[in-house]
């Protein structure tokens, strides 16, 4: 912490425009990316796919390779980044409209963000920041709006959508179809007003989520490129045909037009001289779109995507980069989650920790240093099915070993992600003792956190046709 104060210090010293005070507040960026896999950036193993400047970003920061999302779907992991709790805390434990039902019918879920959640924005706005927001909120409107929760005021939109007032034309969305280029106008506007205090700056792009779009020289260079890549190949999860091979010209295009709204971010850091008293976050919502919807990109050499809690569907691209403290292009393997931004953050920007408020997170400070920091499990709750294919379920991570129940008949999959990162080996019938140790500690969680459970659909069938009621029904 001593450095990175130092660093924000010796920078303030040199513009003379900030007190004491502020110059102990580092500013914060908050890039948020919708739906992109762990697979899909260049430092993450991408051949494809074009991303010069998040790679850019991992090169002078902290890359994680065991970052989780709270949640397979967006509006639990969102909930989860502005609470630090986990989203079975919230209510929000599927996406804000999701109703889907089969052979169970879904736990309930709640359509907002409760106001007595003391999100980070407030928490930061409380300390002394001045906060931005602009893209894909996905946690309630009207009073439940980013407006009602420490953003704002001023913004508008509707339903999942807010951005700050139209003091100038934004794109044209013939050639912003996702408004990547109109969110990163905005951003770059704001740093540029507030360079001379501290900021809180949340940038969740509606990029890269179906449906998908993008310029359309983009689109050209990337079916030129196409020509000479793999052909589709696909697999099996459960019913659902599953990607295998990413090549998708126009999914490509939308990862580059937004890798860049990120590089005109950075490059307005740099050009402001906030650059080293900025810390810079990105992460995904939730895995890439792999077994449904179009399918497309892959999420190899993780199983499934979107909406299961294979890997595919919970680990996601994870970088920080903190001026002073963060090595750069250095990587870290231990297991972290979207709960732990919040104390993080807390922490880094010098403020007081609320542990009553995230108490699901704990800082990594440790791990941005370049330590060591030794967490309880991991857990998620999914009662609910997805548009993807998944079906309810829970899972448990603790150390290397990672254990999904099945709630529809109480199966178990037990796999050792140490030694099997692609999930293909189930080790539940040759370790009996292991499943039972972690559905044990599952039950016991679910207990904790008074998690609600899906319940039987008495008008199932299997057929899909609607069971025929009898009398006493």
């Amino acid at each position: 912490m001593k450095r990175l104060v130092s660093s924000i210090a010796a920078a303030s010293a040199l513009s003379g425009s900030l007190s004491a005070a502020e110059a102990a507040k580092p500013n914060i960026i908050f890039i948020l990316a919708d739906d992109m896999g762990w697979a899909d950036l260049g430092c993450y193993g991408s051949t494809f796919y074009e991303t010069p400047n998040l790679d850019r970003l991992a090169a002078q920061g902290l890359r994680f390779t065991a970052g989780y999302a709270a949640c397979p779907v967006c509006s639990p992991t969102r909930a989860s980044i502005m609470t630090g709790k986990y989203p079975v805390r919230t209510g929000v434990t599927d996406w804000i409209g999701g109703k889907k039902v089969g052979k169970m019918l879904p736990a309930p879920n709640q359509n907002h963000l409760a106001l007595e959640e003391v999100t980070i924005a407030e928490a930061l706005r409380d300390g002394g920041y001045t906060n931005f927001f602009a893209g894909k909120w996905h946690l309630g409107t009207d009073e439940f709006s980013p407006n009602g929760q420490g953003f704002g005021p001023g913004l508008s939109g509707s339903g999942q959508f807010y951005y700050p007032p139209r003091d100038v034309p934004p794109p044209n969305p013939k050639d912003d179809p996702k408004t990547t280029d109109r969110i990163a106008n905005e951003a770059v506007r704001f740093i540029e007003a507030n360079k001379d205090r501290p900021f809180f700056a949340y940038l969740p792009f509606l990029a890269v989520h179906t449906p998908i779009g993008a310029r359309a020289d983009l689109v050209a260079k990337y079916k030129i490129k196409q020509a000479s890549a793999a052909p589709d190949a696909w697999g099996q999860e459960r019913k659902s045909r599953v990607r295998l091979v990413q090549n998708h010209p126009v999914y490509a295009a939308m990862i580059e037009q937004m890798d860049a709204a990120v590089g005109r971010v950075l490059d307005a850091l740099d050009r402001t001289g906030l650059a080293d008293r900025t810390i810079v976050v990105f992460m995904s919502d939730n895995g890439g779109l792999s077994t449904a919807e179009g399918s497309p990109t892959s999420n190899l050499p993780l199983r499934g995507g979107k909406g299961w809690l294979y890997e595919g569907g919970i680990r996601e691209p994870w970088i920080m980069r903190v001026p002073g403290i963060t090595k750069p292009g250095s990587v870290c393997g231990t297991p972290v989650v979207s709960t732990d931004f919040y104390p993080t953050l807390l922490e880094l920007a010098g403020l007081s920790l609320n542990p009553q408020q995230h108490r699901d997170g704990v800082s990594l400070v440790p791990l941005l240093k370049g330590g060591e920091l030794k967490r309880g499990p991991l857990f998620w709750h999914y009662p609910h099915y997805g548009n993807q294919g998944g079906a309810p379920a829970g899972a448990v991570r603790a150390d290397d070993w990672k254990l999904i129940e099945w709630y529809e008949d109480g199966s178990c999959e037990l796999f050792n992600l140490s030694d099997d990162l692609s999930e293909k080996t189930n080790l539940a019938a040759a370790n009996p003792g292991k499943v039972q140790e972690l559905q044990a500690l599952l039950a016991a969680w679910r207990k904790d956190v008074n998690a609600l459970m899906p319940q039987p659909n008495p008008n199932y069938a299997p057929n899909g046709a609607p069971k025929k009621k009898t009398s006493d029904e």
